[in-house]
This record gives C-alpha cells, structure tokens and sequence, in this order.
C-alpha cells in the first residue's frame, strides 16, 4: 500500500502503479504480486484530456456480458480519477486484459443502469459501498464496449 505518511505519497503511488503495470504485464494479463494480487485489473489507456498524451492505469473490473464496467471511485475522494476526465473528452480508449489489448468506448451509465451495476460491484467488493460513503459525489460507474 501507498505510505501516505511519506513526503511524496504522489511519488509512492506512482512507484506502487509503475510495479503493478509491470507485473501485469509479465504476467500475461495477471496480477501475482502486491495489494491487487488475484483481482480482476485491467490496464485502461486514455488520451489527456488537457494534454492529448496517452495516461496509462490500471484499474479494477468486472463484466457486464461482452463489456467491462469500471467504477471511477478514487477511493471515495471528492474528486473523480483523472483517467475519468480524460474519457469524457476521448471516449474512445485501449484496453489491456488477459493478455489481449483491444480498443473501446467509454459510456458513462446514468439512472437505473448506473445504480444496478454499482450496487453490483459493491455487492461483491463491499469497498466501493465504503467509497461512496465517503464522498458526497455520485461515483460513476462506466461500461467499456469493445470497438470491431
């Protein structure tokens, strides 16, 4: 975990983040080290929406059929992930899970459909119950639909 007492906590999440993505990658789309060993993580890549560079992380998953929903909690933080901003600005992202990299959009679910699948992850990560609790923002909840 992050040691937020640390003088640079940004500087620890960011050497925590680089491990995770390498051992992600070594290990064929599998987390086998670290706090997300054996959860479901993908590697999302999404266009800065201030930048316009590629921003690479890793985030957790599940599957709503043929698509993965992502959940924007940032551990309950009043502000929302950046990888959030930046796929409200480009939709269209790349996708790295289970060894395979594929691109997709981004859709931002709303009402009945937002409230179904976050009552869904948190049903099975009781974490993101926590997260919202923690914040007075909706946390969204977003669908990845695979592009051809």
């Amino acid at each position: 975990m992050v040691d937020m007492s640390d003088p640079d906590p940004r500087a620890a999440f960011a050497a925590m983040t680089e491990a995770l993505i390498t051992n992600f990658r070594a290990n064929g789309g599998q987390v086998t080290s670290g706090p997300f060993t054996g959860r479901p993580v993908l590697l999302l890549t999404t266009t800065g929406a201030q930048s316009g560079q590629p921003r690479l992380a890793p985030v957790v998953y599940s599957r709503e059929g043929e698509h993965y929903v992502i959940v924007a909690s940032k551990g309950g933080s009043p502000a929302h992930p950046v990888w959030y901003h930046n796929l409200l600005a480009h939709p269209t992202v790349t996708v790295e899970v289970g060894g395979e990299a594929f691109e997709a959009r981004a859709r931002v679910t709303e009402g009945a459909e937002r409230d179904r699948l976050f009552a869904q992850r948190a049903a099975t990560n009781p974490n993101f119950a926590d997260y919202q609790r923690r914040t007075t923002r909706v946390i969204p909840v977003v669908l990845l639909e695979r592009l051809g």
